[in-house]
């Protein structure tokens, strides 16, 4: 039997309906007008400090002058890349604008570029000028070779006056010598070479060698030796940046 509604129930049916899809549409509007909470990203891990090695109490300094050179100073940064060993490079300007390749390799590999003038001039017998142009030409040259400014000058022939103390404290420089020198430059003989340097090593000795400037075979040829031995004997080595 079929069942009909009459028209006051259809009318209640509709109303039923209407007030159904009413809900249903009020429940979705407040579900999009609650606010979306994303969820809490993890926090970002602690940045982690560089460890930087300390620097060894027992320690000597070694020095190489004259550079850069290719023949010689490649063969100085093999042997001291073999002994973990560190060291300052005073070189001459014209040098490093021959070859600022070996000014970058030096400074890459840890090492200290310092200033010994632009030509290796005695800076006792420049006037203010020359002084200037020898030092500050080599600056500018070690500068765009290897992005830094030396602030230590070591004068050549060790050759120190009042003046030329004056003059470079007035362009911002430490004068930088040594307390024991190989003298490898006079082509001694390796076993001698290594004994000037061994002989009287102590404790902050600050050493002079070689890298450039005429035939450094011997330098070569001791400086293994005196590495291992200095080594042995509980050195480290610490660079000069003034």
């Amino acid at each position: 039997m079929e069942t009909r509604l009459t028209r006051t129930g259809q009318r209640l049916t509709g109303l039923a309906m209407i007030v159904a899809v009413s809900a249903v549409i009020g429940t979705i509007v407040v579900a999009a007008a609650r606010p979306h909470t994303q969820p809490t990203p993890p926090p970002a891990p602690a940045a982690v400090a560089p460890v930087t090695p300390p620097l060894p109490a027992k320690y000597v300094v070694l020095t190489f002058d004259d550079g850069p050179d290719p023949a010689y100073t490649p063969k100085v940064l093999e042997i001291l890349a073999k002994y973990d060993a560190k060291a300052t490079f005073f070189e001459v300007g014209k040098n490093v604008a021959k070859h600022p390749e070996l000014t970058k390799a030096i400074h890459a590999a840890g090492h200290s570029v310092q200033n010994h003038t632009w030509a290796h001039a005695d800076l006792r017998h420049q006037t203010a000028a020359g002084f200037r142009t020898q030092v500050g030409d080599t600056d500018a040259a070690i500068r765009s070779a290897s992005g830094t400014t030396p602030s230590c000058l070591r004068p050549p022939y060790g050759g120190v006056s009042a003046t030329v103390r004056q003059r470079a404290k007035a362009l911002d420089k430490e004068l930088v010598l040594w307390t024991i020198d190989s003298r490898d430059w006079s082509k001694p003989g390796v076993s001698v070479i290594e004994k000037r340097v061994l002989g009287g090593v102590k404790n902050g000795s600050v050493i002079l060698m070689h890298d450039g400037g005429g035939n450094r075979s011997q330098t070569l040829a001791a400086l293994p030796n005196i590495l291992e031995k200095l080594k042995a004997q509980g050195f480290g080595f610490r660079t000069l940046s003034c």
